[in-house]
């Protein structure tokens, strides 16, 4: 992986992640019911194992992870967009969206498969998704800023 730069949007202070709803609310926007609306909605999820088992392309642009089952984000994508109806994902440009983890975005097709060929040495990843982060960009952009996390309940 140390092949490629990091993408655009680590540049911007992204972590890897799976995105619940974008776009959202800017970061001026973000208030104290906004926050208390989320806290809630997530206080009933249930903490989910994630599975990455093999990569994926969009086109030939994005390299990406696929979750095995990518339901328990579909359904946290589902109940912010229910919660906040005026944020379609991705403006409601597709008629589905598609849980991924991006690895390379826009980079020399040739560096990408080598990446591609470097993350696949390392699968399948197994992980704990506890959290949702709620991060924000100021309306004029720039880097994204950590609002915060809301934790996903516990099974005994």
């Amino acid at each position: 992986m140390n092949q490629l730069s990091p993408p655009s949007s680590a540049s911007l202070g992204v972590p890897a992640h799976f995105t619940v709803l974008y776009p959202f609310l800017s970061l001026e926007q973000i208030n104290a019911s906004v926050l208390a609306t989320l806290t809630a909605l997530f206080q009933g999820v249930e903490a989910f194992p994630v599975e990455l088992s093999e990569t994926a392309w969009f086109g030939i642009e994005v390299l990406w992870l696929a979750p095995v089952d990518p339901e328990p984000i579909r359904t946290l994508t589902a109940l912010v967009h229910e919660a906040f109806p005026d944020f379609p994902p991705f403006e409601g440009k597709f008629a589905d969206t598609i849980p991924h983890l991006t690895i390379a975005n826009g980079h020399d097709r040739a560096r990408m498969t080598a990446a591609e060929q470097a993350v696949e040495r390392h699968l399948p990843i197994n992980a704990q998704a506890e959290k949702v982060t709620l991060m924000a960009q100021a309306e004029h952009a720039g880097k994204w800023t950590t609002k915060a996390h809301f934790h996903l309940c516990r099974t005994p």
